[in-house]
């Protein structure tokens, strides 16, 4: 396995701040990379890093498609390998993604799209070497598993989330996991919400505000043809049990469409709203901006931001955009426009969006009205020479995922770079690229 260290001199360090963005102030620069393997890159699909304490763990799909753990102390260069039993399709909803419990061990979900629970765990604190197929958490509702996910609950507890179901009909279910029996059991002894075999609700969320709540946002939809889509939704909680509307009303689980106070913007199918592109952020008094795309009267897709403000949501629109996209089908879908949840900044509120007609940028919206009253450009995460295509093989593009840990050293974060074709609504591609080599760098702000 080739392995390579870069380590920035100098010299160079200036060239790359002046390729990188304005973060608070300072310019964020590339300090290291360090090449991790060749991985798969015939289509999208998402992979995890995860930085704990002195280690560096990446969960990818490695060049056979082969589901991989890699793992390094922070201050070597050498990786250690685990291939888990698991292979990747043709389907770019098959995600990995980890998290470590409060005792060190590592776990491990993914490669996953209405099929039986695929769930690994270490039998050893921190040793991806200790890997092993765990059969099941609870033992039901985990025979269609999609979207899974983990993280902290109020009291630091590790929870597992996922989809039971398909796509127009499931259920969202919730585990919490016991650190002493290394035992799962049920968070909630019902789902979160129910689409009474009509519909299913795509969540957003949870994200755990200033203030201590725990907030989701949804769409419902009808059908895996994606312009069912309809009602923009949100609820909130303190400790993922008990669940209440914007308004303060507590409400009963299953949560439905038919559940009073929960409708945001009640989108109607084919009104231009999806999943995957609805978003939470926060004002500079930490409440909560829901924001999303729909069509407005003339039919065209715009943006708007929503906040509960006297009793009520009140929705503004932030795009003016001539422009109509509209989507239908089953499958993984290129988005033509992306938007981000609204930031708090100095002063005033700002809000990104790329586009494939209007190209990229950040509106400037006024913290009190929430209206559109400029614009600062385009922010990027990530020092742009990130984005630098290596490949010469057409239709590549970029990927890039954060940590979603930390390392514990100020101003330093990490990010995972490689380069794959696009989605193809989970069709295999005519040709394929070579693989690409998966990164991790180290960026200083």
């Amino acid at each position: 396995m080739e392995m390579r260290i870069v380590r920035v001199l100098a010299g160079l360090v200036v060239c790359l701040s002046a390729a990188g963005v304005c973060w608070g102030g300072e310019r964020a620069r590339v300090e290291e990379s360090l090449d991790i393997g060749r991985v798969w890159s015939g289509h999208k699909v998402g992979f995890c890093l995860l930085t704990e304490g002195e280690r560096q763990y990446v969960a990818y799909y490695d060049e056979q498609r082969r589901m991989t753990v890699a793992m390094r102390r922070l201050e070597s260069d050498e990786w250690e390998y685990k291939r888990l039993d698991s292979k990747l399709g043709w389907d770019s909803h098959n995600y990995v993604t980890m998290a470590i419990d409060s005792e060190g061990y590592v776990h491990l979900s993914g490669n996953m799209h209405c099929v039986p629970l695929i769930y690994f765990r270490t039998t050893k604190p921190y040793e991806i070497g200790s890997f092993e197929r765990v059969a099941n958490m609870v033992g039901r509702e985990e025979k269609r598993c999609t979207y899974p996910k983990f993280f902290e609950g109020a009291g630091g507890e590790l929870i597992f989330t996922y989809r039971d179901g398909g796509s127009g009909n499931g259920n969202q279910i919730y585990n919490v996991y016991d650190v002493e029996k290394k035992q799962w059991r049920r968070l909630l002894d019902k789902p979160l919400t129910d689409g009474k075999g009509l519909m299913n609700a795509y969540i957003v969320g949870p994200i755990r505000g200033a203030d201590g709540w725990f907030h989701i946002c949804w769409v419902w939809r009808d059908t895996p043809n994606c312009y069912t889509n309809h009602d923009l939704s949100y609820a909130r909680s303190k400790d993922m049990v008990h669940w209440e509307t914007a308004a303060g009303k507590a409400v009963d689980l299953p949560m439905t469409v038919d559940t009073e106070g929960l409708i945001v913007d009640p989108v109607p199918v084919k009104g231009g709203v999806i999943n995957g592109n609805t978003r939470i952020g926060f004002d500079s008094k930490g409440r909560v901006i829901i924001s999303y795309h729909k069509f407005d009267e003339g039919g065209k897709t715009q943006v708007y931001n929503a906040r509960f403000e006297a009793g009520r949501w009140r929705i503004r629109q932030a795009s003016d955009w001539d422009y109509r996209w509209f989507f239908e089908g089953g499958g993984t879908i290129h988005f033509e426009i992306r938007v981000s949840g609204v930031v708090a900044e100095d002063g005033f509120l700002t809000q990104s969006y790329r586009h494939d007609k209007y190209g990229g940028g950040a509106w400037k919206l006024d913290d009190q009205s929430l209206m559109p009253i400029g614009e600062v450009g385009e922010k990027t995460a990530w020092p742009k020479e990130l984005n630098k295509l290596e490949s010469d093989f057409p239709g590549m593009t970029v990927r890039l995922a954060k940590d979603i840990g930390g390392g514990g050293e100020r101003g330093v974060e990490y990010v995972i770079r490689w380069e794959t074709l696009g989605v193809n609504r989970d069709r295999a591609w005519e040709k394929v690229p070579k693989p690409s080599m998966l990164r991790v760098y180290k960026v200083r702000r």
